[in-house]
């Protein structure tokens, strides 16, 4: 009986893993290939309709079995150690931007999918802080932008501050933690609520309140977040997030009509990301 339980599941995950590498052999992490089977399990309605997230319909753990059934999966990115370069690719790249990752594996998944070359952008997570001195001082030099990429959470939108206060404290700013460090702009991307409800992405909960003390938010965000809601920049799709942020950090941004006090939130993250269709 438990046998024929998991083929439906099994065949999905085949559907997922197809889907997760398309189009052109895309690299993607395990985290990324479950909210793909979350997808395929629960596609979103043809018809569009008003922005919204949605629950997982199936648990982590059965995912993992999932996969250990099946075995090897091309294109899947392994975990291992960030490299964010050498000195003689500070020349190269010129240094006028860098992408700061809330999550390591997210960062690697980047990185297998050639964004630092395509995108002339040095990829590191928020482990990675502070840099190297030589790093601080190749950005500082070529006043550079600091980009942030984080989960649409409580957690993920204080990675901003936290990414601020690291690089001031590697400047040795003397304006404190609170200000940019001298030549360095941090620009947040995102996710926020709103990206993660028009992706219509799958979001977790805990139930238990938490504190939002970021300003610049609509209320409905700081309600979804309080209450304790995670979106993962995993959940996005793997293609969408390489292009995306391709084309963020090149600053060809793309401004959705419509949204409210896009002059405030602009502070916690650009409403850039993709529409749905």
């Amino acid at each position: 009986m438990a046998g024929r339980l998991t083929r439906p599941l099994d065949r999905a995950l085949g559907a997922a893993i197809e889907r997760a590498g398309a189009p052109g052999d895309v690299r993607y992490t395990e985290r990324q290939l479950y909210h793909q089977l979350c997808r395929v399990l629960l596609p979103r309605p043809a018809i569009r309709r008003p922005a919204f997230t949605l629950p997982a319909p199936v648990s982590y753990d059965r995912f993992r079995a999932a996969l250990h059934r099946r075995g090897e999966v091309p294109g899947l990115v392994a975990p291992q150690p960030l490299r964010i370069g050498t000195e003689d690719e500070l020349f190269d790249y010129g240094l006028p931007r860098l992408l700061v990752c809330q999550h390591p594996e997210i960062a690697t998944m980047l990185l297998a999918n050639d964004l630092h070359m395509e995108a002339a952008c040095p990829v590191v997570s928020l482990a990675d802080l502070p840099l190297d001195p030589r790093w601080m001082a190749a950005l500082r030099a070529g006043n550079a932008t600091v980009y942030v990429l984080h989960d649409a959470s409580a957690a993920g939108l204080a990675t901003t501050g936290q990414v601020r206060f690291r690089l001031a404290v590697a400047a040795r700013s003397p304006f404190g933690a609170e200000a940019d460090a001298p030549g360095i702009r941090i620009t947040p991307l995102g996710l926020r609520p709103a990206h993660a409800a028009a992706l219509h992405l799958t979001a977790s909960w805990s139930g238990e309140p938490v504190e939002v003390p970021l300003d610049g938010l609509h209320p409905w965000e700081r309600r979804w977040l309080a209450a304790g809601r995670v979106a993962e920049v995993a959940a996005v799709e793997p293609a969408r997030l390489v292009r995306t942020v391709h084309r963020l950090v090149r600053g060809q941004r793309r401004v959705r009509p419509g949204l409210p006090r896009l002059r405030e939130v602009q502070t916690v993250g650009f409403m850039s990301w993709p529409s749905e269709g």
